[in-house]
């Protein structure tokens, strides 16, 4: 059988690499922390700890939970809300 993927809204945030506080409120929360030495934010997900590298997106998913998605599987994925 195939199956589609139903359209759904989320928020997401392209990260730069950098530990500032211009991520969004969601993504300053006590699950997301910055490894300055290796330069990468580590998530707490429902799947484990999750690493996100310069220019991965971030996405709040449909029940808040947030992960780390490679820019080339975001862009095949996600298109912006008109």
């Amino acid at each position: 059988m195939l199956f589609r993927k139903k359209p759904v809204e989320v928020e997401a945030f392209c990260w730069n690499g950098e530990a500032t506080h211009e991520r969004p409120e969601w993504l300053q929360g006590p699950d997301v922390l910055y490894d300055g030495h290796q330069g990468v934010l580590l998530i707490d997900t429902l799947e484990g700890t999750m690493t996100a590298q310069r220019g991965d997106w971030i996405i709040k998913g449909v029940k808040n939970e947030i992960y780390p998605c490679k820019p080339d599987i975001f862009a095949a994925t996600y298109e912006p809300v008109p």
